[in-house]
């Protein structure tokens, strides 16, 4: 099979990018034609030469890099199917499934899947619809609040609200007599924790959004859950699914536990720091929680018409044990210490043989799709 991974990308994301794609094609089965495309920081794409991959194989602790050769840069056709989407240097990439691993804006918000639906190819993950409303935090939460989820409560706040002061300073005043402080601060589009704090105070509230909105023109304030973070892995197609092919069924794997050593779970935490956290596979959970979570971890995953694999985060409070949605990453980590390749592997899915399922499951949506009318004629 002609296997297309691409790395890197226009996000604050993108080192987070190279690892999880040095871990795939490391890992990646031999028995696949595999060719590399890096996206620079500005959104420029560059075939990689196969050299590129023989030495990542062959040195356990390369990582791969973008090499911006202008003879290299890849023209996107739309409609050219697998063989004929990708073009560099006048020679076509052939294509059978496209991993897109990247993280973060320009990479699981729809964009780059729209871009590979145009382009008529199959591929990894879920689709436009899904990618754009999971990375959206706040249409997530809208979501899952109309399929009677339960979510972290909140307040969004946006550019335009920033732009009316009075309006801003209410929503801001609402924020603090409804949910209380301690208060957690997001940009609704940015993952790894990039542009998140906690505030304890309003001075410190007034920092944390100042710095959330560098990262996004939506900010989402929540109440500070005293929280156990568990997690699920999904895998399947929630619109789509069909036993006669078993890798469309939805599957969860876990939970784990996320025990962070941080303040929270942060960017440091999560990458930078081999002791920022520790995971619990599985996590210590009774049974009849476990199956409840499973259960609201598929109907999260179906919400928002997930498809291919999502990581679906829970919080459980400390005090009372309720249990809130948190979020959805549409493109989980893949690096050595991330959560989603972790919980398949506990659950008898190696890393090897995941990678090859969300092939299958990703040209199983293609082919589902494909048959569908575009014409009257």
């Amino acid at each position: 099979m002609n296997v297309v991974l691409i790395y890197g990308g226009r996000s604050g994301e993108h080192e987070i990018s190279l690892v999880s794609c040095s871990a795939v094609a490391r890992n990646i089965s031999e028995k696949h034609n595999v060719k590399l495309i890096s996206i620079d920081k500005d959104g420029r794409w560059y075939a990689q030469k196969d050299s590129v991959l023989a030495d990542l194989k062959s040195n356990p602790r390369a990582m791969l890099e973008i090499n911006a050769d202008e003879k290299m840069r890849v023209s996107v056709i739309p409609g050219g199917g697998k063989n004929g989407a990708f073009v560099a240097d006048g020679n076509v990439i052939p294509s059978d499934v496209v991993f897109p691993v990247l993280h973060g804006t320009y990479g699981e918000d729809g964009t780059i899947q729209g871009l590979l639906e145009m382009a008529n190819v199959p591929y990894v993950g879920c689709g436009v619809f899904a990618s754009s409303a999971t990375m959206d935090k706040v249409h997530t939460k809208i979501l899952w609040e109309k399929a009677g989820l339960p979510v972290v409560p909140y307040i969004c706040i946006t550019r335009a609200d920033v732009n009316d002061s009075k309006r801003y300073d209410s929503l801001v005043q609402k924020a603090i007599d409804t949910l209380h402080f301690p208060l957690f601060v997001k940009p609704c589009s940015a993952g790894s924790s990039d542009g998140a704090s906690k505030a304890t105070n309003e001075r410190e509230l007034s920092f944390a959004l100042m710095d959330a909105f560098q990262w996004d023109n939506k900010v989402l304030i929540e109440k500070s859950i005293d929280a156990r973070e568990v997690e699920f892995s999904v895998t399947g197609n929630s619109v789509t699914a069909d036993s006669s092919k078993p890798v469309t069924m939805l599957r969860a794997y876990g939970p784990g536990e996320i025990v962070p050593k941080h303040m929270f779970y942060d960017y440091d935490a999560k990458y930078n720091d081999p002791d920022g956290a520790e995971l619990k596979i599985p996590a210590l959970l009774d049974d009849d929680k476990l199956n409840y979570l499973c259960e609201i971890a598929k109907k999260a995953y179906t919400a928002v018409d997930a498809s291919g694999l999502s990581r679906v985060d829970f919080f459980i409070d400390r005090n009372n044990g309720e249990i809130y949605l948190n979020e959805i990453n549409s493109i989980p980590g893949f690096t050595s210490i991330s959560m989603f390749p972790k919980l398949c592997d506990s659950d008898g899915l190696h890393f090897t043989e995941l990678i090859d399922y969300l092939f299958e499951e990703g040209i199983a949506r293609f082919e589902a799709k494909e048959i569908l009318k575009t014409s009257r004629q």
